[in-house]
């Protein structure tokens, strides 16, 4: 069969179209490579969008809360802006030691009613 000039023919085109076709299924537009790249896209766009929806469910749930909850906004004023309710005492705790001394920038002594605080009134 090879030893005529058609067959070598024959073979010679069966072996083009078979690299043709090898070639497309692996680099062509739809080929082996852009499928994988493709479906690597597609598991990091899926983990994306959950962590984008379970964002987007958190803050769903903090916009009914400030809708609904007076708990929320009540708990957002006392944080962020310094809500004390009328009749409520406001306490700041200082974390300066006993052994804290002042330093004053003058030289002057201080007074008695300079070292009077509000409690002792």
């Amino acid at each position: 069969m090879f030893a005529t000039a058609t067959g070598r023919i024959i073979i010679g085109l069966a072996i083009l179209i078979v690299a043709s076709l090898q070639y497309a299924y692996w680099f062509g537009e739809s080929g082996y490579f852009m499928h994988e790249k493709l479906i690597n896209d597609m598991t990091t766009q899926i983990e994306t969008n959950q962590e984008l929806s379970e964002r987007n469910r958190i803050l769903a749930a903090e916009v009914y809360d400030l809708k609904n909850g007076y708990e929320a906004i009540e708990e957002h004023a006392r944080l962020d802006l310094g809500l004390v309710k009328p009749h409520e005492t406001f306490v700041q705790m200082s974390m300066i030691s006993g052994a804290y001394q002042p330093i004053y920038l003058n030289d002057r002594e201080e007074t008695a009613l300079e070292r009077q605080t509000n409690e002792s009134e």
